[in-house]
Formats: structure tokens, C-alpha cells, sequence
């Protein structure tokens, strides 16, 4: 049962710190202690202390913890969005005195912008040489923008996070990933369906395949969860499952245990442009915009 609000007398705002807001932002994010301690890199214990010394606090119960899949009351979901606010408040605070000197940080949770991302790169050096700008890989939803690591993010997928600004740059065609030795890497084009009597490998943490990718009437009948990239392609070199992905990770993921076969009755899948609503916190965040839209062709194809 939900714990009633109640009034937070001034006593009990301050024992709340800004740990205890990142602590309860990275347990929505990632719906889990366990994730949310690997993300925080402290103990499950550590987080279960954290985020109950926050519903004290706050005189109201967060988290629905009655479900093996930790579920945010409608106390937490309207408490995320005032904490992501605060965060991102903070972080803008103190990129206030830096920012001009500090790097931009874009993130990203697998794959970058696929193709463009090296012409991104070279192109943001040959206009912006005084300001460095860092491509940093995080595993997470939002590859770190709601919680303040990164200035943007490129993503993919539906991403519903509140207190962040998406538009769409273009879609990915989808591609099935087959162990190297396994007969399905001699087709030209495989089907949702030659995929369904082998175990799939899904990225549960930043991926965008889900067991809805297939009908309801014809599921796989076996899934095996990973983290990362790195741990599905090697579940998927070593035999133990097959999986599904954009054409962007067989871009800048070859691996020599993996073939990628073209999926053409998947849906296509979103590539975002992600940022926290508000001010940019780091003065050159718009030129960066402008240049994800001009590099991966979006002005033109909108007319900008």
C-alpha cells in the first residue's frame, strides 16, 4: 500500500542531499537495485539505505517494491520529475563557471550515430577546434542525460524520460545477429519468425529489442538477458543466443564470431537527438544540434 503524503518539515529537507536525489533517479531509470547500484557503482544495500532515508524524509513510500520489477508510485513519479529538475539545475550551476572550458559531452548507449559519427566528429574539430567535444558511451536509457553526465545524447528508440527534449534525426532498418558457424549466416535476408525457435539475446538495460518485437501467437521461446554490447555480441559469438539490432551496430560492431543479415520484416527503429529540457548548460550545445541535423542529413530532409 502507497504511504499517504505528508507534509516534509524543514528538519527532514535537510538530511536530504543531492546523493539521495541520484540515488532515487538511478533506481527509476533503471527500475532495479541491483542495476542501479552497478550504474552508482556502490552496494545494493548502499541503495536500498539511500532510497529508504529518502521516502523518510519525504514522509512518502517512492517505489513499489511488491513487484520483481521495481514500479515508481504516483508519489516517485511526480518526485522524478522535480529531482531530475534539481539535478540537472545543479549541473547547469556549476557548468555555469566552467563551461566555456570544459568539453561538450554527447553520450550514447550503443552504436553513436552510426555511419555519420565519424563525419560528426571530424566536422565538429574542423569548426569548433577551441572547444573539445568528448563521445562517451554509457549504459544506460538515456546514456547518462537524465542524470546530468553528458550535454546530449543520441538515442534510440521511444524514450519517455520527463524533463528531456527529443526529435527524431532518421530511422535504422533492422538486422538479425547470428553466431558466425550457424546456418541462418548463409541467408541473404532472414524473417522475424527463422528467429523465434532460437533463444534471443536481449539488451535489457539500453537496447530496443523486446520479446513485442514478434506477434503475440509467435514469441521466442527462450531469452537471455545481457547489459551491454559488449556482452550480447559475445553471447551471440559463443552460440549461446542470436539477437536483434540496427544496421548501425553492424557498422561500428564487426566482430568475427558475428554475421548481420538483413531483417526486412522488422520495423524501423528511431535515432533521436536528446537533450534536457531548459537552457543548454553548455554554451556550444546549439552549434552541436545544428550539426547532428546538417551531418546526418535531417535539414534537408525537413527543409531547415
Amino acid at each position: 500500500m502507497t504511504r499517504p503524503t505528508r507534509p516534509t518539515p524543514a528538519s527532514a529537507r535537510n538530511t536530504v542531499e543531492l546523493r539521495h536525489l541520484r540515488c532515487f533517479l538511478a533506481v527509476a531509470e533503471e527500475g532495479s537495485v541491483t542495476r542501479a547500484a552497478g550504474l552508482l557503482r556502490v552496494t545494493q544495500p548502499a541503495v536500498s539505505r539511500t532510497l529508504a532515508a529518502l521516502e523518510d524524509a519525504l514522509g512518502s513510500r517512492l517505489v513499489d517494491r511488491s513487484t520483481h520489477h521495481l514500479r515508481l508510485t504516483p508519489a516517485g513519479r511526480a518526485f522524478r520529475d522535480k529531482a531530475a529538475g534539481a539535478v540537472a539545475a545543479f549541473e547547469d550551476a556549476l557548468d555555469a563557471g566552467r563551461s566555456a572550458h570544459r568539453p561538450l559531452r554527447l553520450g550514447h548507449a550503443w552504436s553513436a550515430a552510426g555511419p555519420y559519427t565519424t563525419p560528426l566528429l571530424r566536422r565538429w574539430r574542423e569548426t569548433h577546434p577551441d572547444v573539445p567535444l568528448e563521445l562517451l558511451r554509457i549504459d544506460d536509457r538515456t546514456a547518462g542525460l537524465a542524470r546530468g553526465a553528458v550535454d546530449a545524447a543520441l538515442l534510440r528508440g521511444h524514450v519517455d524520460t520527463p524533463g528531456l527534449v527529443t526529435e527524431l534525426l532518421h530511422t535504422e532498418a533492422r538486422v538479425a545477429a547470428v553466431p558466425a558457424d550457424s546456418p541462418l549466416a548463409d541467408r541473404a535476408r532472414l524473417r522475424l519468425a527463422d528467429l523465434t525457435d532460437h533463444t534471443i539475446a536481449l539488451n535489457t538495460v539500453s537496447g530496443t529489442t523486446t520479446a513485442d518485437l514478434w506477434p503475440a501467437d509467435a514469441r521466442p521461446a527462450a531469452t537471455i538477458t545481457v547489459a551491454n554490447t559488449d556482452d550480447w555480441l559475445a553471447a551471440i559469438a559463443a552460440s549461446r543466443a542470436v539477437g536483434v539490432t540496427t544496421t548501425a551496430t553492424a557498422d561500428l560492431h564487426p566482430h568475427p564470431g558475428v554475421v548481420y543479415v538483413p531483417l526486412p520484416d522488422a520495423p524501423h527503429v528511431p535515432v533521436l537527438l536528446a537533450r534536457r529540457d531548459g537552457p543548454p548548460g553548455h554554451p556550444a550545445l546549439r552549434d552541436l544540434c545544428a550539426l547532428v541535423r546538417e551531418v546526418t542529413g535531417r535539414d534537408a530532409r525537413h527543409g531547415h
